[in-house]
């Protein structure tokens, strides 16, 4: 009896500690909403043919840019807000209409124009812009900026800080030829950039290169180049003159959600439709209620579409990770779901088997005392 009683004890601790970290485990966020909008541009300022370009935004491209330090310590680190790299699929869209550097940076314009305006106090990066679809003229001149830079242009911000306005410059291979009025450029290192006014709405008749808001008349702009601008991204967005299917997918599978420090854990998935090739990129987030999704990798997906990566997480504690692939010029671009890794440390798993230990000890003294307390009783002959 006594055995018995200590197997079951046993086995309960055992498999009770095993059901707290599961169960802990188990608190994974959800994944939120991918983001998506339509633009209008047209061939040409004034032109007769427009074209609807859909642009999509993974939630954790989205994320990872909420996640990055905003901080602006002078008015010369507004570059860092310059991402060309994760717009540059919007910018191969529209040089597919373009042939002309003039009428692609008016094209850039008129996708701006159409972001509602809405002043904003904090700095925000291009991708969160397009993301809550919405702007003042600082984050308009980022996306504007980010996405001229894609495209091969030769860009500075214009900062008026008596007017608290900006706005950007263009270099273009000539002058503006479609302004409505007398052409404005700002020199710097022997070059022209013309002015791009960013905000004002009305795409289609909005500002054009060259033109110069009279507000602005005689205010002194800080000229900001853009050496500074972001050169890589964890991904990009999704940008189509056609439609974007929406029946891409990305699946992530962890192969264990419970580890000992020290030691490393496989997470792979598959890319729907298949992509030999295609950019995944790995997110983690600590558990922490207030910790951002940051990268950690990026992995090559083969012929099949499937992928693969090997992570050893550098301390204790829990851990959420998720998947995501940029898309395609058919395909928008979509996360995976989110999978837990909870990494215990090595010193409170050798607490626990001595606490087991002890607990085990105590059973077979408890035991062995009842067995020593216990009177025999023997048959009385008749």
């Amino acid at each position: 009896m006594s055995r018995s009683f200590f197997g079951s004890g046993f086995s309960f601790v055992v498999v009770g500690v095993l059901v707290f970290f599961v169960v802990v485990s188990s608190f994974a966020p959800l994944a939120f909403a991918d983001f998506a909008f339509c633009y209008w541009v047209l061939d040409r300022p004034g032109g007769s043919n427009r074209y609807e370009l859909h642009v999509s935004v993974a939630s954790s491209l989205y994320d990872y840019y909420v996640g990055k330090d905003h901080n602006l310590y002078s008015t010369y680190d507004f570059g860092k807000f310059v991402t060309p790299y994760a717009l540059k699929p919007i910018a191969d869209s529209l040089w597919t209409v373009y042939s002309d550097d003039e009428d692609f940076a008016n094209g850039v314009l008129m996708l701006v124009h159409q972001i509602p305006y809405f002043a904003s106090a904090p700095q925000k990066f291009p991708v969160e812009t397009i993301s809550e679809n919405q702007g003042d003229c600082d984050l308009d001149s980022f996306v504007t900026a980010s996405i001229m830079m894609a495209g091969g242009l030769d860009v500075v911000l214009l900062f008026y800080e008596s007017a608290a306005h900006m706005n950007v410059g263009v270099n273009l291979s000539h002058a503006p030829n479609d302004a409505r009025s007398s052409v404005t450029y700002f020199s710097n290192n022997g070059r022209r950039y013309y002015v791009a006014e960013v905000t004002g709405g009305q795409w289609e008749s909005g500002w054009r290169v060259g033109e110069y808001p009279d507000d602005l008349q005689g205010v002194t702009a800080q000229v900001t180049t853009l050496e500074d601008a972001e050169q890589t991204s964890p991904g990009q967005v999704s940008a189509s003159f056609g439609t974007l299917a929406g029946s891409s997918t990305i699946s992530l599978s962890v192969t264990s959600g419970f580890l000992i420090e020290g030691s490393s854990v496989s997470l792979s998935g598959s890319v729907s439709p298949v992509s030999a090739g295609g950019l995944v990129t790995i997110y983690v987030r600590s558990g922490g209620g207030n910790s951002s999704w940051t990268v950690l990798g990026t992995v090559s997906s083969d012929s099949g579409g499937r992928y693969s990566y090997d992570w050893k997480p550098a301390s204790s504690g829990l851990y959420f990770v998720r998947a995501s692939w940029s898309g395609d010029a058919n395909h928008a671009g979509t996360d995976s779901n989110v999978g837990s890794v909870r990494v215990v440390s090595s010193s409170l798993i050798f607490l626990g088997i001595v606490c087991i230990a002890l607990v085990a000890v105590a059973l077979v003294v408890y035991a062995a005392s009842r067995r020593v307390g216990k009177i025999n009783e023997y048959p009385v002959a008749e």
